[in-house]
């Protein structure tokens, strides 16, 4: 139902190892397109949801990092160590510049063994595919990045299975967000689109950067669920006071992290109180700073908690 898209950095993978179990219960599938050149955090993160049985979607040619131009190390990875595991789905994605012979090889190395998914993203051959795909007996899932994969393109491949991922995150200097605005609201509208199932980029977006700049303004950044306006997803930019120099992010982040505390403990608030939230609220009572990536980590794991909330009561 829910597949959330990850670049594979370091609290990407931290993300998904420590929320395995909640994604494997709820039956979310986790995209990674890996971007860095060791795999020791990959390993792990596969093994993490190995361990509970859930199912994950590796992409073995991405389009950014180490690894583009040579996806040999990340097919000889589900191909070797990762052989017996079905549940890990090879990710093809299909860009403007993958041809046909890029699938085929790629399927043929992995047709005995698991799934296949195609995540289409700016590829226009859509004939040449369908007619490949016919040939096979293999089972293929369909995932569409909707900024290049229109209602057009995507009803070239009825009856199959189909997959709509949304980026509802604008990337913006921090400062420049509003207090709160309107996220996504692709989990009550994927099956009017005709899909089986839908994905984001969670708070990051798709745009791709291989460090973040220098933080002249924090921000943590939490999306919630408003129950009054038709259960349509909305997210909260808790803004540091300060902005005007990139100097002491840890005072910046007490200053968002103090906005966060009186939202969530107003009495009226929307959000959730997830674990997240709590390990932001202990944060707080420390006087603790754990750096920006683990800020990231936390509200990625609350967006995650978040929907998976909203699902459990809809059951």
């Amino acid at each position: 139902m829910y597949y959330p898209y990850f670049r594979g950095k370091l609290y990407d993978l931290i993300t998904i190892r420590e929320n395995a179990e909640l994604l494997a219960t709820n039956n979310f599938i986790p995209i990674v397109e890996p971007v860095k050149q060791t795999l020791n955090g990959l390993t792990k993160t596969i093994e993490a949801i190995n361990t509970v049985q859930g199912e994950m979607i590796l992409i073995v040619n991405p389009t950014y990092g180490d690894h583009v131009g040579d996806c040999k190390a990340l097919n000889d990875l589900l191909l070797d160590t990762f052989k017996s595991n079905s549940n890990i789905l090879v990710g093809i994605l299909l860009s403007q510049t993958t041809t046909i012979t890029d699938i085929q090889s790629i399927c043929d190395l992995h047709k005995n063994s698991r799934r296949i998914a195609f995540i289409h993203n700016g590829f226009t051959n859509t004939s040449d595919l369908n007619t490949y795909i016919h040939s096979r007996i293999q089972n293929f899932l369909h995932i569409f990045i909707e900024k290049n994969g229109g209602k057009l393109y995507r009803g070239k491949f009825k009856d199959t299975t189909r997959i709509l991922v949304r980026d509802s995150f604008e990337k913006r200097a921090n400062r420049a967000y509003e207090d709160t605005e309107r996220f996504s609201e692709l989990h009550l509208t994927y099956q009017d689109e005709g899909m089986d199932g839908f994905g984001d980029f969670l708070i990051v977006s798709d745009e791709f950067s291989e460090s973040g700049g220098p933080a002249y303004a924090v921000a943590i950044h939490i999306t919630f669920i408003d129950t009054d306006d038709d259960d349509v997803m909305h997210i909260h930019h808790f803004k540091s006071d300060r902005f005007d120099t990139p100097t002491d992010p840890a005072g910046k982040f007490a200053e968002a992290l103090a906005k966060l505390d009186r939202e969530v403990n107003s009495g009226i608030s929307k959000v959730k109180k997830t674990d997240a939230i709590l390990e932001f609220l202990d944060l707080k009572s420390r006087g603790h700073f754990p750096g920006l990536g683990y800020v990231k980590k936390l509200s990625m794991q609350h967006h995650l908690e978040t929907i998976a909330d909203f699902f459990s009561t809809k059951r």
